[in-house]
């Protein structure tokens, strides 16, 4: 049973991946209230493919929490940091991808300090939508990492899949203090094609994970 929860679980992060994927190839770049406007139902379909992914993503990490688990449960602080970035995306795509593009139709023909308004309220959205990519991006990066170490000590998975973690959060850093701005359209996309393909390794390992019976 243990081994086809396992498997179940892999097969999630898969699954949860490609939509991420997904998501990512067809998002479009932001602009300004006309342009929300023009791609809103572009911007609600994507945005539904990323909050359609979070149960697989979050159901295939706690399957990689208790396939890593060790004396010390560390493994689950991992989930705990990665269930905090995955709650921060699904606050992001509703009020970016959904909220606001609904919002934004119902004032097409705006004019006069109504518009300032309610530029100013997607502003805000806007700005609410970047510190979640924050807290995604820190919750994760945390959470690779504790996974990453656990891999290496334990071998349960193949320990280049570690080091492959540890080369993405490296790059993280570079990026970090380099002031690379990883929030930007291009700049999520990267980030998130680099932890995509973390993920899929992992999800594509975990049916063979030692402690598995």
């Amino acid at each position: 049973m243990e081994n086809k929860f396992q498997k179940y679980a892999g097969y999630s992060l898969i699954m949860g991946s490609i939509l991420m994927f997904l998501t990512m190839v067809l998002h479009p770049s932001g602009g300004d209230l006309e342009h929300i406007i023009r791609i809103s139902k572009v911007l609600i379909f994507t945005h539904s493919i990323a909050i359609f992914s979070l149960p697989f993503v979050a159901f295939g990490f706690y399957g990689l929490s208790e396939g890593l688990d060790t004396s010390s449960k560390i493994s689950y602080l991992g989930f705990a940091f990665v269930g905090f970035g995955l709650v921060a995306v699904m606050l992001a795509a509703s009020i970016n991808g959904l909220i606001l593009p609904m919002y934004a139709l119902k004032f097409t023909n705006e004019t006069g300090q109504n518009l300032e308004t309610i530029k100013l309220i997607i502003s805000y959205g806007s700005t609410f939508n970047k510190a979640m990519d924050y807290i995604f991006i820190g919750g994760y990066s945390i959470a690779m990492f504790i996974w990453s170490l656990i891999i290496i000590q334990t071998s349960k998975l193949p320990r280049w899949i570690g080091f492959y973690g540890f080369i993405h959060l490296a790059f993280v850093i570079v990026g970090f203090l380099l002031q690379y701005n990883f929030i930007s359209v291009w700049g999520f996309r990267i980030y998130i094609f680099g932890i995509v393909s973390w993920i899929i390794l992992v999800g594509f390992f975990m049916k063979s994970l030692k402690n598995a019976s």
